[in-house]
């Protein structure tokens, strides 16, 4: 077991000895010195996970050591409880400013001492790791993408994932909306509470309002036990809300008393709960559509919409197809145990060419196969299991059924060149239109762009 490292600053010789000789006892490493000086020549490379520091010192004080402290690198930096015999609100106030977990007065109690000791570790220990988990889950939400939507994409998440706005996220499917849910998740300050997924087009009617709400026992006729629901399991963090546009009206009305109060009743239940959630949606379908065929809660529709995010069609972003390949390819490699692989400029051309119906999802599938069933380091055309009648399809007007689609697909095609021209400056993009704003705006929302300001 790792034994903790403590500090203790104090001008008295006898201070010294006693708190050394306590805090040993209980199976730490100790160190002691008599000065400020003396401290922070002993801090840096030591690990020192704690510092007991006196106010008053000789030379340089300890509110001043306190501050330098507080100039050391987070991970490196211990935590400081501040003693002193001659205790103030002041200067305790003053402590806390600067950063000092705790201000203890002397004649010091022996068991105030330990448990301030242990609970200043643990504090350290939990700062530490949430700043690993944030770390870990930046990396792992990562959005992959140098084409201008996908930087529009992330230049949106890092402006608004620190906020408690809530989300809607259109897409086709396949195109990575739980990814940034996801990383929304991982950018806020609720990435330490749960991240909880609700697929709304996967669970029975009967069954959704008790897997959203939770249920108590005997209110239903498999309600064995009671049940807690998703709500409040996202409870501090976020709740996902996938494929939402095919929840029936009756729950989309549960769900929207619910978001508004941040209250509801599990199914059975006389009490309401009161929860703090966060809650992301996404959908692949056309919610105003679905609005006027009467099939979604406009209400509702207003109520997620606060912050929209519009995830692009793979084939809207062809220049990001070799980064992702790349991606996946050392995602799967080294979770299989396989050599290194690379695609050649023939296997890249045939992803590129390709229409991609299943978007990302299809194209991570894609690798993940060549992986697993082919041996050969270099990845060629001739080992890339595509349709051949379906490349190039995308180039073709025979992909289209309808003259509406043909107009969409020129449109979409022509914006996106457009706000590649202005870096993604719709204002600009807008004049060379001869838009509106506010009408490129909704016309880019109709075709699946995202705006990048």
């Amino acid at each position: 077991m790792k034994q903790h490292r403590i500090l203790v600053v104090d001008d008295e010789p006898a201070i010294r000895q006693s708190l050394g000789g306590v805090l040993e006892d209980e199976g730490y490493t100790v160190a002691a010195v008599e000065s400020g000086e003396s401290c922070l020549a002993a801090l840096p490379g030591a690990g020192f996970e704690l510092v007991l520091l006196d106010i008053w010192l000789p030379g340089v004080d300890g509110l001043e050591v306190l501050a330098r402290i507080q100039e050391i690198p987070f991970a490196d930096r211990p935590q400081v409880v501040i003693i002193s015999g001659h205790g103030s609100i002041e200067a305790a106030v003053k402590a806390t400013k600067l950063g000092a977990f705790d201000f203890l007065e002397k004649p010091l109690s022996v068991d105030k001492v330990l448990l301030t000791v242990k609970n200043a570790l643990a504090n350290r220990s939990l700062a530490l790791e949430n700043v690993r988990l944030k770390g870990d889950s930046a990396s792992r939400w990562k959005i992959i993408g140098e084409s201008v939507p996908m930087k529009a994409l992330r230049q949106q998440l890092s402006l608004m994932a620190a906020t408690n706005g809530r989300v809607l996220i259109f897409g086709e499917s396949g195109t990575g909306k739980e990814l940034v849910a996801h990383a929304i998740h991982a950018m806020s300050p609720r990435l330490p509470e749960a991240f909880v997924e609700v697929n709304c087009a996967a669970i029975p009617e009967e069954l959704i309002e008790s897997e959203l709400f939770g249920h108590r026992k005997g209110s239903l006729a498999s309600a064995h036990e009671d049940k807690v629901g998703k709500f409040q399991k996202a409870d501090g963090g976020t709740l996902f809300l996938d494929e939402v546009g095919d929840m029936s009206l009756r729950t989309q009305a549960k769900v929207l008393r619910a978001i508004e109060e941040q209250r509801f009743e599990p199914v059975g239940a006389a009490e309401s709960l009161q929860v703090d959630v966060r809650v992301v949606a996404a959908t692949n379908k056309n919610l105003e559509q679905e609005i006027e065929h009467g099939n979604f809660r406009e209400d509702l529709f207003y109520r997620l919409n606060v912050i929209p995010f519009f995830v692009p069609p793979l084939r809207d972003r062809r220049e990001d197809i070799p980064l992702l390949a790349e991606h996946f390819l050392a995602e799967f490699t080294t979770a299989y145990g396989r050599k290194p692989k690379e695609l050649t400029g023939e296997a890249y051309r045939v992803l590129t060419d390709y229409h991609w119906p299943g978007n990302v999802r299809e194209l991570k599938n894609l690798i993940e196969r060549i992986v697993i069933l082919n041996p050969q380091v270099r990845v060629d055309a001739r080992h890339i299991p595509l349709n051949a009648s379906k490349r190039q399809q995308d180039r073709s007007l025979d992909r289209f059924s309808s003259l509406q689609e043909v107009r969409e697909a020129a449109e979409r095609e022509y914006i996106l060149k457009k706000l590649e021209e202005t870096n993604g400056n719709v204002t600009r993009t807008a004049e060379l239109l001869g838009l509106e704003r506010s009408n490129l705006y909704r016309k880019m929302r109709t075709l699946g762009i995202g705006p990048k300001e």
